[in-house]
């Protein structure tokens, strides 16, 4: 009855699934999009100020990037999906816990990559595909955004806890802001200053500075309880729930950064026997990913946002509203998705020209990768918003067997078989051909957990869905 009780006051339990979705989602897809923006911005700016050279270390260095976004939602949503399970339980001192828990993770483990990442970077670089022409920039390029990992760790990480918090909209200006000042300073440093490439990666580490000084002012005042400083004491319990819940998200990120240090190594081998040559392939591949995170960011950013509404639901058995979520965030995924693979199909040229000139092959190149590599864009959602969704509900494992399905398990190895038979072709061709299996797979694991939660909701220990009107339903 107390549980019940509980369930009842909170918005989560009883207001329109569709606009939950819109209250939490659409800040957080900005979030994301932001986030994505901060290396697109640094791309179009480097390309028109440094040339195809800068693109490609860029491209080089944005395994840290998933290295970085990895380790925030390893902690972020993990500790955010274990805060909001606890709450839908009535828990919330443990839920207090587990949110100071995951701040000082994310502090630490930011703490630790900068310095270990600033160590040992040039053989780093090198194993991430760098050619001795891109090595000098890239370098340049990381040494100084480096200092920013623990910044940009901890601001996607404490985001998820705002959002968690019932705050997805000061989330949203958080990233915003940094952005904003990030794209200001982009064109002063590298134009003006005539920092070059250098000047890039400060004003990308100025933006993070301040999105997550926002971030951390937000923590101190708490709307759902007041944390103190013996609540960010790291206890193991806390970490192992943690993980458990975060590692699918976080596998996911580091099977994109294996892929693309895979690709890069493959585009610049099989590149130097065409007649492209090895630095082409690596910048045109730059621009395609940062494009592509850009599209994923909206799939990411609805799966984030709705987090919250999944994971409070299902901890308050409130099945029916779990599985509508989850319907609609498809939906809703798949018509956007939609809309960028027309644009892949029809504009690849204008698209790839917004990053700066380049040489008819160059030009060649990006568009036919565009129009074959993400000829299955329109499916791609699926994949992380089921992923997500399994983490959220506190099913860790399944979410971390999606995590690994299009990344690890089909494309990894496409790419290295395929272009022993197509040459730099075969590159291309395994994008469509994971992007299938993968959404397939996705497809029929979200199905049957669908049928498992109808089964839930036939027993007797399951709370009545909660009707306070007809928008609740």
């Amino acid at each position: 009855m107390e549980q019940q009780q509980s369930v009842q006051n909170n918005p989560l339990a009883v207001e329109s699934t569709g606009r939950l979705i819109a209250r939490y989602s659409v800040p957080s897809i900005i979030a994301m999009l932001v986030s994505s923006l901060y290396n697109i911005v640094d791309q179009v700016f480097i390309g028109q100020g440094v040339g195809m050279l800068g693109n490609a270390a860029t491209n080089v260095a944005f395994p840290f990037v998933n290295i970085c976004i990895a380790l925030a939602l390893l902690i972020g949503v993990g500790g955010a999906s274990n805060f909001n399970l606890n709450m839908g339980r009535g828990e919330n001192e443990k839920a207090k816990s587990f949110a100071g828990t995951t701040i000082s993770l994310l502090i630490l483990s930011g703490v630790v990559l900068s310095v270990l990442s600033l160590l040992f970077l040039k053989p780093i670089l090198l194993a991430f595909g760098s050619t001795k022409q891109v090595l000098p920039y890239a370098l340049t390029y990381t040494r100084i955004t480096a200092l920013g990992f623990p910044f940009l760790i901890a601001t996607n990480g404490f985001c998820n806890l705002i959002r968690s918090d019932g705050s997805p909209r000061y989330s949203m200006v958080c990233m915003v802001t940094g952005a904003i000042i990030n794209t200001c300073l982009d064109p002063l440093f590298i134009f003006g200053f005539h920092w070059g490439i250098a000047g890039g990666a400060a004003a990308t580490v100025i933006g993070q500075i301040i999105s997550c000084f926002m971030a951390a002012v937000y923590l101190t005042r708490f709307r759902s309880m007041k944390l103190t400083k013996n609540c960010l004491k790291i206890k193991a319990d806390n970490v192992r729930s943690i993980v458990s819940i975060g590692v699918a998200s976080f596998f996911n990120q580091i099977a994109m950064m294996a892929v693309q240090i895979a690709l890069n190594n493959t585009l610049t081998y099989y590149g130097a026997l065409s007649s492209y040559g090895s630095d082409i392939p690596l910048a045109c591949a730059g621009v395609i990913i940062k494009v592509n995170a850009f599209v994923m960011a909206f799939a990411i950013g609805i799966a984030q946002g709705c987090q919250p509404i999944l994971g409070f639901n299902y901890g308050a058995k409130l099945y029916a509203r779990v599985r509508d979520t989850l319907k609609k965030e498809i939906i809703i995924v798949t018509l956007i998705f939609s809309a960028a693979f027309v644009s892949f199909q029809l504009i690849p040229r204008q698209i790839v020209s917004i990053f700066g000139e380049g040489s008819p092959a160059y030009f060649h190149f990006a568009e036919r990768y565009f129009r074959i590599y993400l000829f299955m864009v329109f499916i791609n959602g699926l994949q992380p918003i089921v992923s997500n969704f399994f983490s959220s509900i506190g099913k860790a494992w399944k979410g971390i067997f999606l995590s690994l399905t299009r990344q690890i398990l089909f494309l990894l190895p496409l790419i290295l078989v395929l272009p022993i038979f197509l040459g730099i072709d075969g590159v291309m061709y395994a994008g469509p051909i994971a992007d299938g299996i993968a959404a397939v797979t996705a497809f029929f694991l979200g199905r049957h957990e669908f049928m498992a939660m109808r089964k839930l909701e036939l027993s007797a220990d399951v709370l009545p869905e909660i009707d306070v009107s007809p928008a609740s339903r």
